[in-house]
């Protein structure tokens, strides 16, 4: 759906979409109504690795490889989301994959996400290219059903639309345990053993890039200081990031489902 003069490759190809990937997980887990589809349905906790290759996979093939492999990709997505419904224990409404305004949420968070992080260790972009990102991000979004005129299509309808959202954010026992499992995966899970350092890294990295007032609500803040020394830390971790980190991260995608110019731009990404 993409090309290489899409906005949309320059970011999602470049090695700093792993920590853009965990920062969005962080900030995701603190809406409850996405929270509680994520702790009833999701089997992150016990296996991690697998968990983050689907999601890789889908994020690569709506993003590199062809229009029927993201159609595909969506399609078997909104299989499994069907059955993902229930009632928030935290809020006590009803909870769905399908509905939209939830949808919007974790793609908003998403995208920019992956644009903070290219910012931090990537490069700049101008006001126009951030502009061109978010509207290129629409048609993903409406893969999976969401309506594309509720999708924030620019910076500044993000910036509305986080502003908008903000009061219904909270932090929950739930939420505690997600971001605890990111920012501290769990040293005796076998499938994380190989990459304890360079995830905690990652994860640390990702922490300084969600705002502050976030990071207040659920008690993860740090000082300014600590943030700089942690971002110093992971360039050149982010920057020498090689297989077997990125093939892991993104499964089998890089080989026959993704295009071959797409191929090209993750082999260049890792």
């Amino acid at each position: 759906m993409f090309g290489p003069e899409s906005v949309t490759w320059r970011v999602g190809g470049h090695q700093a979409s792993l920590v853009g990937g965990l920062r969005s997980l962080i900030i995701q887990s603190l809406h409850p109504l996405a929270m509680a589809g994520v702790a009833e349905f999701s089997d992150y906790r016990s296996r991690p690795l697998k968990r983050l290759q689907r999601t890789s996979r889908y994020v690569a093939a709506t993003t590199f490889g062809t229009t029927e492999q993201a159609h595909e990709a969506a399609a078997l997505v909104r299989r499994i989301h069907k059955r993902v419904r229930g009632v928030d224990p935290v809020t006590g409404r009803e909870f769905s994959a399908d509905d939209p305004a939830t949808q919007v949420w974790v793609h908003t968070v998403e995208v920019h996400s992956f644009l903070a992080a290219f910012r931090a260790f990537g490069g700049s972009l101008s006001d126009e290219e951030a502009d061109r990102y978010f509207a290129e991000n629409v048609q993903v979004a409406a893969l999976l059903g969401t309506p594309p005129e509720i999708v924030p299509s620019s910076v500044a309808e993000v910036r509305s639309y986080f502003s908008r959202v903000r009061h219904e954010l909270r932090m929950s026992p739930f939420a505690h345990d997600a971001i605890h499992f990111v920012l501290h995966p769990p040293m005796g899970n076998r499938q994380l053993l190989a990459y304890q350092l360079p995830l905690r890294a990652l994860s640390s990295a990702a922490l300084a890039l969600v705002p502050r007032d976030l990071r207040r609500l659920a008690n993860i803040d740090r000082s300014p200081a600590v943030d700089t020394s942690v971002l110093a830390a992971a360039r050149p971790l982010i920057a020498s990031l090689r297989l077997p980190l990125i093939r892991d991260a993104y499964g089998a995608v890089i080989g026959q489902e993704t295009t071959a110019i797409g191929r090209a731009a993750l082999a260049a990404a890792a």
